[in-house]
């Protein structure tokens, strides 16, 4: 039979103290003598004791060190776009720091899935990250709710008793309307990202536009608004992916009357968009100008580099890591909305009609 494994009562046996103050010398806190840190420590070393049991220890805080981050969406499609995984790493690099670890709990999207992940209702988590969602009524954050798990949310409707983190997307969009009115486009079409749970893909009417659930399109689309656009078309799509754009290029730009300008809600969108142009032959932006959202690098989409509006991924990420913290320390952080900048490129023009 193997040796069993040596447990703190061993070691304070063997250091000739209690078990509260073996316990010490390996928490570092509370009063003890460096002799005998120095002592107890010395004892484990030559027992082969490595620490307490991190899992006991856990019980004993009441705390799991696990941070739950609920993505929204499919972790395949999730870890396909840049913007998520940006903006989780500014979030891991702000909880590594603090001991805290991160379960991934992927959103409900398969056909007759329930409406919440297992995982959200049970698995142990100190605080929870709603990505990319939240919307009146979201039975995740009921769920969360319902258990009294601390909760951020992210560009999400506001909501009491919720830490928010977002970006001031509503003005981004509604400058990059601006900028293309400036430029003399009057036909301006948008490809929106999903409307809701059930995702899905063409024109949008004035009553799917009625119900849209998540927070985010649905500002996006006030952009425009606020701006003064009405878009001649809105093609709604079930994800941010470039398959998602080009399908929505190939459709607007070979109606009988194609828009001079689409703006897209992610640069991902944007970039199928411009994609789905030059498959179909058309010059980008001589024939039809394009523009996104994300403000992402998309060297693959060389000699272009796309108009769009900033957000600070990174940023968000940490800032989302500094709610986690605040909540854990027991206070409520005040909701805080993220600046984004416009980023002309090469991806924009005058309409045609106005080139000499």
């Amino acid at each position: 039979m193997s040796n069993p494994r040596p447990t703190l009562a061993d070691v304070a046996s063997s250091a000739r103290v209690s078990v509260s103050t073996a316990s010490l010398a390996f928490s570092g806190a509370g009063p003890i003598a460096a002799e005998t840190r120095r002592r107890v420590l010395a004892a484990a070393e030559e027992l082969g004791y490595s620490g307490p049991n991190p899992l006991g220890r856990q019980l004993r805080s009441g705390r799991s060190g696990i941070v739950g981050v609920i993505i929204g969406d499919a972790l395949r499609r999730s870890f396909r776009d840049p913007v998520s995984v940006q903006t989780l790493d500014g979030l891991v690099s702000t909880l590594g720091p603090l001991g805290l670890g991160v379960l991934l709990v992927p959103g409900s999207t398969a056909p007759g899935a329930p409406a919440v992940d297992p995982l959200v209702e049970s698995a142990a988590m100190d605080v929870a990250v709603i990505m990319w969602g939240g919307s009146i009524g979201d039975p995740v954050l009921a769920a969360l709710r319902r258990r009294g798990t601390p909760t951020v949310l992210v560009e999400g409707a506001p909501e009491e008793g919720v830490a928010a983190i977002g970006i001031d997307d509503r003005a981004g969009i509604a400058r990059l309307g601006t900028y293309l009115l400036e430029l003399g486009h009057t036909r301006i079409a948008t490809v929106t990202l999903a409307f809701g749970h059930d995702r899905r893909e063409g024109l949008a009417d004035a009553d799917r536009i009625a119900d849209i659930e998540w927070a985010y399109t649905r500002r996006r689309l006030q952009g425009l608004g606020d701006a003064g656009i009405t878009p001649v078309a809105i093609w709604e799509t079930p994800a941010s992916l470039v398959e998602h754009g080009t399908a929505a290029g190939r459709a607007l730009l070979t109606s009988a009357e194609p828009p001079t300008a689409i703006i897209a809600q992610s640069d991902l969108l944007a970039a199928g968009v411009v994609l789905a142009a030059r498959e179909l032959g058309l010059r980008v932006p001589q024939d039809v100008s394009v523009a996104g959202f994300d403000g992402l690098d998309l060297p693959w989409l060389a000699p272009d580099v796309l108009t769009s509006v900033s957000q600070p991924l990174a940023e968000k990420g940490a800032a989302i890591g500094r709610a986690v913290e605040a909540l854990l320390a027991g206070t409520m952080p005040a909701p805080q909305l993220l600046p984004v900048t416009l980023r002309p490129g090469t991806t924009t023009g005058p309409p045609p009609q106005h080139r000499s």
